[in-house]
């Protein structure tokens, strides 16, 4: 059977931080962008008067929470939630935002475009983007996949657990670069995550592999982990067992 397999979106295919960058810059200018992309002393986020008019702490945690459970979350600005807001506030006014976006990897979704069509596999978009003026978040995901390069994409915009997603649609394997994304695929699923950390490997999860949770450096190398899971092998009959294999991972986090 061919392989079934949901690749995320922004931070694994498309480089989204990148362009909330570029947009904290025209909303906040260029010098307090730079104030946020530095990791605060004391760890909380940064503060200006200019930009934040100073949310209550119990306020801030609320906020934060909401914002996490409806967009996706912003890794490389250290705002506060009233920051977060203002911006997905201004990216929403902009017309097709999600059309704007560059590949992280120049190429790669061309090359999974031809592998899925020459090897038979089933591939689905997952990705938790709120809506912006213009087309729905779906259709300007789409557009951008076929700008890339891959025609006609199945593209999901969902909330809440990937596993139970990949569950539902009986799924083989999950990318994502989320960890915690791939814990819901393993926890509730039967598919397997496969995580793409660009960062530091000092940063990993420690759980991540005892969960069964594999681990790549880019899209690109997990395409060519996949290209060979998907070549035939005696010795390894489940597709799952060999995902585990190649992944260097000893036990399947379902056992």
């Amino acid at each position: 059977m061919p392989l079934r397999i949901a690749f995320d979106l922004d931070g694994t295919l498309a480089d989204m931080e990148a362009e909330l960058v570029r947009q904290a810059e025209i909303l906040f200018g260029e010098s307090m962008t730079r104030r946020l992309e530095e990791p605060a002393s004391d760890g909380a986020p940064a503060r200006d008067p200019a930009t934040d008019t100073g949310d209550a702490p119990e306020d801030q945690q609320a906020a934060a929470e909401t914002a996490s459970e409806n967009v996706p979350p912003l890794l490389k600005l250290n705002m506060s939630a009233r920051q977060q807001r203002r911006l997905w506030k201004h990216v929403e006014s902009i017309e097709n935002f999600w059309g704007t976006l560059k590949e992280l990897e120049p190429g790669v979704i061309e090359r999974l475009a031809a592998l899925a069509a020459e090897r038979r596999w089933e591939i689905i978009f997952l990705t938790k983007r709120p809506q912006s003026a213009g087309l729905t978040a779906q259709v300007q995901s789409q557009r951008w996949l076929q700008s890339k390069g891959f025609p006609l994409p199945s593209v999901f915009v969902v909330q809440g657990s990937r596993g139970r997603i990949a569950a539902a649609l009986g799924l083989d394997i999950v990318v994502d670069d989320r960890p915690e994304n791939c814990l819901d695929v393993v926890v509730d699923s039967r598919a397997r995550a496969i995580l793409v950390w660009r960062e530091d490997e000092r940063h990993l999860p420690a759980a991540a592999k005892r969960l069964g949770i594999g681990v790549v450096k880019s899209a690109g190398e997990c395409l060519d982990i996949l290209i060979e899971l998907d070549s035939p092998a005696r010795e390894q009959p489940s597709v799952m067992n060999r995902v585990m294999r190649l992944l260097g991972l000893k036990e399947p986090a379902n056992a």
